[in-house]
């Protein structure tokens, strides 16, 4: 049975998630898509601004899905596959649409930590919705909305025709979050390429990190951070597991997303790995090319993170051929 593509749409306060929800459903893509969305409340809303060609939307209201002690949103979920498996609904795809102030890792975390859940969906990736006008005040001000953007696997900048000079705030989306490629959109009318089929959770080799343009202004403080580590050398994989397993003993909690492609010692493929927070998985890949650098390539994104001693424990691990 092919596992239905699950999209997490997130973004702060008044970012466009409605607006592009609403150009999602009524796109002619062919998908027949389920909506799950928050509401705090006791009338939700958004029913009436999405229309009604979503197959089913069940909203949650008084309360936030992002609750870790909150069974709401597998309850939703259950719910759908009972309603599909009984022949009353049928979709093959599902985007839940976050509140402005959730938390995307308890939600991410569960299509991995529930039995069915993990085999019926398959995380796709998490869009983050940015407001261009906004979005410098709201960074300032609350910890949860550079979350967000950390956990992007996509980062869409909003409301870009009313703030169309936004490269500061482009370069400090690219210093949370260095893995999230960043495109902007006007009135929700997103190039549906950009936000399915994404395969943020996959083991692959899709590790593109933007570089962001210093310049000489005034650098906002960021909670959340980027931290890009390059290994020129192969390492011992004993090494690497010992330095990943100290990692997340010490900085779990800390570590919203972290993805990498490895080179290690003695061994000609690619090995692959990738988290979010406690949750980890490594593979194998492909062989090395002759043509290719074998150089190592990791992405922290966290909170607070001690970037100099990160950098001195991967240091540590060069191993000279």
């Amino acid at each position: 049975m092919q596992p239905i593509s699950v999209t997490i749409l997130t973004g702060f306060l008044g970012s466009g998630k409605t607006t592009l929800l609403r150009h999602i459903i009524n796109a002619n893509h062919g998908y027949k898509i389920a909506v799950i969305e928050n509401e705090f409340g006791e009338v939700p809303i958004d029913n009436e601004l999405i229309g009604d060609r979503a197959t089913q939307i069940k909203t949650l209201s008084n309360g936030c899905i992002c609750c870790s002690r909150s069974n709401d949103l597998e309850d939703a979920l259950l719910d759908l596959l009972g309603s599909m498996d009984k022949g009353q609904i049928y979709f093959d795809r599902l985007i839940i649409e976050c509140t402005g102030m959730a938390d995307p890792g308890p939600i991410t975390q569960t299509f991995f930590s529930h039995e069915v859940l993990c085999q019926r969906f398959l995380l796709d990736g998490i869009i983050t919705l940015v407001d261009a006008v906004h979005a410098d005040q709201q960074l300032d001000r609350f910890p949860i909305a550079q979350s967000q953007v950390g956990y992007a696997d996509r980062i869409i900048l909003t409301k870009t025709d009313v703030a169309p000079t936004h490269d500061a705030l482009v370069e400090r989306l690219q210093r949370i979050n260095a893995k999230a490629p960043i495109h902007k959109v006007i009135q929700g009318e997103a190039d549906l390429s950009v936000l399915f089929d994404v395969e943020g959770f996959m083991l692959n080799d899709k590790l593109t990190v933007s570089a962001p343009v210093f310049r000489f202004i005034p650098k906002q403080q960021n909670t959340v951070q980027s931290i890009v580590v390059s290994l020129s050398h192969p390492v011992e994989l004993s090494e690497i597991s010992s330095l990943m397993e100290e990692l997340l003993l010490s900085f779990a909690d800390n570590l919203l997303r972290y993805k990498g492609i490895l080179a290690i010692k003695d061994e000609s493929r690619r090995l692959l790995f990738q988290g979010v927070q406690r949750l980890y998985s490594a593979d194998w890949d492909r062989a090395w090319r002759d043509d290719e650098l074998r150089e190592s390539v990791l992405v922290f994104i966290g909170i607070d993170l001690p970037e100099p001693k990160i950098r001195e424990k991967f240091s540590a691990l060069f191993v000279e051929l």
